[in-house]
């Protein structure tokens, strides 16, 4: 990816994210959205914005529906922002990769709890002079 691609991706990151927190006052995009790449097309044509909810998915479809009815806002503030003779074409992605990854260690963490359960401590860990030697005194 060139330099200028990376720059135009990184701008376009930076607006949409401002324009989520700060700008759009859509009660159906949820408070924890976050957008998580951009990708765009090495022409400069169009955008892929990948968000992420954190939400159960009707509230994440709910969310979506927003940001494409707010898309002509945001497309107009990244226009705004880049000096292109063309702004590239906003596309939003539903990203679930972050949501899946906390349901594996979620998993995870219930799997290991489960089997620290079932493991009975063994009396190999007793340590020596438990209070069975006499004292000293």
């Amino acid at each position: 990816m060139s330099y200028r691609v990376e720059r135009v991706a990184h701008v376009i990151r930076d607006v949409v994210s401002d324009a989520i927190t700060n700008r759009l006052s859509d009660p159906r995009i949820h408070r924890l959205t976050s957008v998580t790449r951009v990708e765009v097309t090495p022409d400069l044509m169009y955008a892929a914005v990948f968000v992420s909810v954190m939400a159960d998915d009707s509230v994440a479809r709910r969310t979506m529906s927003g940001l494409h009815s707010a898309r002509g806002l945001v497309q107009k503030l990244v226009a705004e922002r880049l000096d292109l003779r063309r702004c590239p074409v906003l596309r939003f992605e539903l990203d679930t990769g972050i949501k899946k990854g906390f349901e594996i260690i979620r998993e995870l963490d219930r799997l290991q709890a489960e089997r620290t359960a079932q493991t009975p401590p063994s009396s190999e860990t007793k340590l020596p002079n438990d209070g069975d030697s006499e004292s000293d005194e």
